[in-house]
């Protein structure tokens, strides 16, 4: 347990159906609340339909009338500076969402991260998109669904992995934010499968880290790095003709990366190989 709580309490989000009266319609219940709105969605909006309730056009002069008052009604919804930014970091949640495919859950959380951020002050004076960035990599890991860099900055270049990283450890200092250590086992099937790789290799490489976690050889190492040079020795070891660019490449880090964390490694099992 991380100890960061994202949701105080289960909430059943679906509409009530006890019948009060006799109404076949026994649905009452509006909307879901969502962090996702600025205002958990509890505001209403003037539709655009210029019709009574029977279908029939209303007169020009309550057309008039109704067009005022949705223009009104949407000025009102960004009027303060907090919804406008709280808007656009909607927006830009969204982007990291669609290309990202992230599930409800951990987008919740970046908003939730987020919202905390700027009522702690920490937007001001930096760009919205860099602290929703940096929430959307915090929340990943806080649930147990860590994205890499590169893959943030693939899904919106607009912001680098270093603002991303700078954002980051800027939540985690302020936020109190305490997130579990990645386990370099998690980024094996995703490396192996862009290399082609089968999946004796991969138990191979699981293996491996097992017993370099045991000694202690994977602290404070990059699980990324770990888990590409663990793939790397399983290959050499079993004769696969894949090299550390291969290897590099599909975990998205350089072939530096890859050759001090395998040198680290044989320098652990040197004298003590792994068992079979």
């Amino acid at each position: 347990s991380c100890g960061y709580v994202v949701q105080e309490r289960g909430v059943d989000r679906g509409p009530e159906w006890r019948n009060l009266d006799d109404e076949e319609d026994r649905s009452r219940a509006g909307a879901p609340l969502s962090i996702m709105y600025r205002d958990h969605g509890l505001s209403t909006i003037i539709d655009r339909i210029d019709e009574d309730a029977a279908g029939r056009r209303l007169p020009k002069e309550v057309r008039e009338k109704l067009l005022r008052l949705k223009k009104l009604d949407a000025t009102s919804q960004v009027s303060a500076s907090e919804a406008r930014n709280l808007q656009q970091a909607v927006n830009i949640l969204q982007i990291y969402v669609d290309k990202l495919r992230l599930s409800q859950t951990i987008a919740e959380a970046a908003m939730l991260i987020y919202r905390k951020a700027l009522k702690a002050g920490l937007v001001r004076g930096r760009s919205i998109r860099s602290i929703m960035a940096a929430a959307v990599y915090a929340a990943c890991r806080l649930m147990g669904a860590p994205r890499d860099l590169r893959e943030l900055e693939k899904a919106y270049p607009i912001v680098k992995r270093k603002t991303i990283a700078q954002g980051y450890r800027l939540l985690l200092k302020h936020l109190n934010i305490k997130v579990p250590v990645a386990d370099p086992a998690i980024y094996l099937n995703k490396i192996a499968s862009k290399v082609g790789l089968d999946e004796g290799t991969v138990q191979e490489a699981l293996k491996i880290l097992e017993e370099a976690h045991k000694r202690g050889a994977t602290i404070g190492k990059d699980p990324v790095g770990m888990a590409a040079a663990a793939l790397y020795m399983a290959c050499q070891e079993r004769n696969q003709p894949v090299t550390q660019k291969d290897i590099a490449r599909a975990a998205g880090v350089t072939e530096v990366t890859v050759r001090n964390r395998f040198k680290g490694l044989k320098e652990v099992f040197e004298g003590q190989p792994l068992a079979s």
